[in-house]
């Protein structure tokens, strides 16, 4: 069931309800923002068709950063979209033109065996097909404007796209993560993404601050789904948010220069994560949440790692 022509794509990336991607169909054409890794392709090709498309009807790729797990198969779908072009950051578009050095930082992270496994073989995007989307650039997706907003803090080359029609962000990692399993009575759980290589708490903290100016009724995140259904709920997410940054960056202080620091970033980001989760009543044991959180917690641990090594902190 789609709102607004906005439908939920889950890419199959790691596991079911992990990684999500969006087609938005306006009249007959169709725009992804994201698309998930080489593997995905068969099911965004399905899709395609579920929502009464072809191939052939997909005009744009809008690519929030290029994260492996949001743009990896950028290259290769666009091998079967003989329409499409991709719109990307300034700093993301070469990056989708010549790949090597995106797999290169990646490998560093993951390994040889786990990038093949999880990627397969990155594509290049042809130069010709792509869009280079500065900020405040409009995307005329057959009438319906897609506005893409630089959104720094979780990558320098992350832009985030407002949907007027639906009063909705598409956030790619900028508002964090919010896996389905976790909701509890008081909704959504939601913890920040700090992920290699450019966490910065306060851009990022900036960047939220500026998606909640448009008063958004919803936030379609890549990790996982749509959250919110009015400014209110966005609203208090977005606070939960801020006090997890502001969280994550006092820990990192306190475990700058110590013995074992990744050890004990990954002790201390857990503690914070299943505190906050008894205290908002998600319906898991802590083993349940710390199971579902573990490769993010791993993730947030590196990150915040680079953020402290980086001279100009």
């Amino acid at each position: 069931m789609s709102q607004h022509g906005i439908h939920t794509v889950d890419t199959g990336f790691q596991r079911e309800h992990f990684d999500a991607c969006y087609l938005i169909v306006e009249q007959g054409r169709g725009a992804f923002v994201d698309c998930g890794t080489n593997h995905s392709l068969p099911r965004l090709l399905e899709a395609i068709a579920h929502a009464g498309l072809t191939p052939a009807q997909i005009d744009w790729v809008l690519v929030t950063h290029i994260h492996l797990d949001h743009a990896g198969g950028t290259g290769l779908l666009l091998q079967h979209l003989p329409n499409a072009k991709v719109v990307a950051h300034p700093r993301a578009a070469p990056h989708l033109i010549d790949p090597a050095r995106i797999i290169a930082g990646a490998t560093a992270v993951y390994g040889e065996e786990e990038i093949a496994r999880s990627y397969g073989q990155v594509q290049p995007v042809p130069a010709p097909r792509v869009v280079v989307a500065d900020d405040g650039h409009v995307v005329d997706h057959n009438g319906r404007p897609l506005l893409c907003l630089d959104t720094p803090g979780h990558a320098r080359h992350h832009y985030c796209v407002w949907d007027a029609r639906s009063a909705c962000w598409f956030t790619g990692d900028t508002f964090g993560l919010s896996y389905r399993e976790l909701d509890g009575p008081q909704g959504p759980f939601i913890l920040p993404t700090s992920s290699p290589v450019q966490f910065e708490p306060e851009p990022l903290k900036q960047s939220i601050a500026r998606m909640l100016a448009y008063r958004p009724q919803g936030m379609y995140l890549t990790h996982y789904d749509r959250v919110g259904t009015t400014y209110a709920q966005v609203e208090k997410l977005a606070q939960d948010l801020y006090e997890q940054i502001n969280a994550m960056e006092n820990l990192g202080r306190q475990a700058d220069g110590t013995p074992d620091r990744h050890g004990r970033l990954l002790q201390a980001l857990t503690a914070l994560y299943l505190q906050r989760a008894r205290d908002a009543q998600v319906p898991l044991s802590d083993a349940e949440v710390e199971r579902v959180l573990a490769m993010d917690i791993e993730l947030n641990a590196q990150g915040l790692a680079c953020w402290l090594d980086r001279p100009q902190r």
